[in-house]
C-alpha cells in the first residue's frame, strides 16, 4: 500500500471534501464566519496528515499528526457550536470527525 491509498489519507481527504460541501451550505445561509472557521480546521486535518506522511523524522511525523489531531478537535468544536446554535449538521459529520480523532490518537501513540 502506498502513501496515496493509506486509510487515514483517504479518510481525511473524503472528510475535507464533506467539509467543503457543508461550508457551501453554511455560506448560502450567510454563516460566513462559522463556515470560514470550519473550512480552515476541517481541511487542515488532511493537509497535516499528508505532510506527516512525508515527514523526515519520527519527531516530524508525530508533530504533524499532533497538529492534525488538534485540527480535528477544533473541527469537532465548531460542529458542536453549529449544532448547539440550531444549525443542521450532517448526521454523520460528527461521527466521522470522532473516528478521525480516534485514529489520529492511535497513530500518535503507536509511533
Amino acid at each position: 500500500m502506498g502513501l496515496d491509498d493509506s486509510p487515514i489519507r483517504i479518510k481525511t481527504f473524503e472528510f475535507a471534501c464533506d467539509i467543503v460541501e457543508y461550508c457551501d451550505v453554511l455560506k448560502a445561509n450567510k454563516d460566513f464566519e462559522l463556515a470560514s472557521q470550519l473550512l480552515r480546521s476541517g481541511t487542515s486535518i488532511g493537509a497535516n496528515t499528508r505532510e506527516a506522511q512525508r515527514g523526515v523524522s519520527t519527531k516530524d511525523f508525530k508533530n504533524k499528526f499532533g497538529i492534525a489531531l488538534k485540527e480535528a478537535d477544533e473541527t469537532m468544536f465548531w460542529l458542536e457550536i453549529l449544532e448547539a446554535t440550531g444549525r443542521e449538521v450532517p448526521i454523520d459529520m460528527k461521527n466521522k470527525c470522532e473516528e478521525l480523532i480516534r485514529i489520529l490518537v492511535s497513530i500518535i501513540k503507536n509511533s
